[in-house]
């Protein structure tokens, strides 16, 4: 018997979870407050780069490594699926170093990296021409993680809403979700403030606005909006290569010459302006960079809430107030990162296969009565 499913959000996370199970054999609703990708979907410039992200980390980034991994045949999956190009280049980060304590970092990760196996290579600002050519040549060396890259997060996003509704989902757009609560016979109700639904099972994948549903006899899910702000700048294509970081930002360069430059770190609450403040301070950022880019003309600001929720980890798995609601959320800056692997474990949940060992680092409970 196929399980029915709601899934409330329609960002990265609940648009991939709702294609997967539709794929999969589940009949899902889709409840969005917006149209899909429209939360931090629209700050994320798509890095796929565990071992910058996570360097603080070991747990963020073994998972984050597990998920990349899974990226190549989850983007080829989507791509046939929902017949949507979606941009996807795994050619490598370009680490900048410009201070002494940013050379010790970057050539002790390098050390870590060999240890687990993994490619990178320390790269002398005499030997830049030939691997990134416009980069600083203030800096005194960089290091390059082969294996990194980027997605377009729109693109993958619409493109997996596209394939969920191939597969049967069905969107309801301008509904937000505002109470979950468990009904007779294990089902669970989902309430707006004018409709309701009941399912086998609820996916609550709100992201930033988890914390304003109400789930029955749990604890207010403690995740908070973290507002970031990228710009989008345009060269020549081709120009740059690859993701470059640094320490005070980061570029991703896609092949029509525009290029993403991000980003901020902002505890505003729900506000999603953008600043004239970040946009100089993203710009310089990136021509520290790349001084190439001081000329470069700026054709976009864009603005997202991240989910944050007591640690840098997402809050996955069952909860233990309402039996059948799980939770999917406070992905913060790695929701695109986690993507393909947060689709398992879901499918994995709602088809009562066998727990994945990631689940009990990613428990609920370790954030309070979930």
């Amino acid at each position: 018997m196929k399980p029915s499913v709601v899934v409330v959000g329609a960002g990265i996370v609940g648009c991939t979870v709702a294609y997967e199970l539709a794929k999969s054999g589940a009949q899902v609703q889709v409840l969005e407050p917006r149209a899909p990708g429209q939360g931090a979907t629209r700050a994320s410039a798509g890095i796929l780069a565990p071992d910058i992200e996570g360097h603080g980390s070991m747990l963020l980034r073994t998972l984050g490594r597990r998920s990349i991994a899974l990226y190549d045949d989850f983007i080829a999956r989507l791509r046939a699926d929902s017949g949507h190009d979606i941009l996807y280049q795994r050619n490598g980060t370009f680490d900048l170093a410009f201070s002494s304590g940013d050379v010790d970092r970057l050539q002790e990760l390098a050390r870590a990296l060999s240890k687990d196996h993994i490619a990178a290579n320390w790269i002398e600002p005499r030997d830049f021409d030939r691997c990134e050519p416009l980069a600083s040549k203030s800096a005194r060396g960089a290091l390059f993680i082969p294996s990194h890259g980027f997605v377009a997060v729109t693109s993958l996003t619409l493109a997996a809403a596209a394939a969920a509704e191939k597969y049967g989902a069905v969107f309801t757009a301008n509904t937000g979700a505002i109470r979950i609560f468990s009904l007779p016979d294990g089902r669970v109700g989902v309430a707006s403030s004018n409709r309701q639904w009941d399912a086998d099972r609820v996916i609550l994948a709100a992201g930033s606005w988890s914390s304003m549903i109400i789930v029955q006899d749990a604890d207010r899910i403690p995740v908070k909006p973290i507002r970031g702000q990228l710009i989008q700048l345009q060269t020549t294509p081709g120009a740059i290569k690859r993701v470059i970081w640094g320490p005070d930002g980061y570029l991703v360069p896609w092949p029509d010459g525009a290029v993403l430059v991000g980003s901020t770190v902002e505890d505003v609450g729900f506000d999603e302006s953008h600043t004239d403040e970040a946009v100089a301070r993203l710009k310089a950022a990136a021509v520290s960079l790349v001084p190439g880019l001081a000329n470069a003309e700026m054709t976009g600001v864009r603005t997202g809430l991240r989910p944050k929720g007591p640690d840098e980890l997402p809050i996955l798995g069952r909860s233990k107030a309402v039996p059948g609601l799980i939770y999917s959320t406070a992905h913060y800056r790695n929701g695109v990162m986690f993507a393909p692997l947060t689709v398992q474990l879901v499918r994995d949940l709602i088809f009562d296969r066998p727990a994945d060992p990631a689940l009990s680092d990613l428990d609920p409970a370790r954030a309070g009565r979930l």
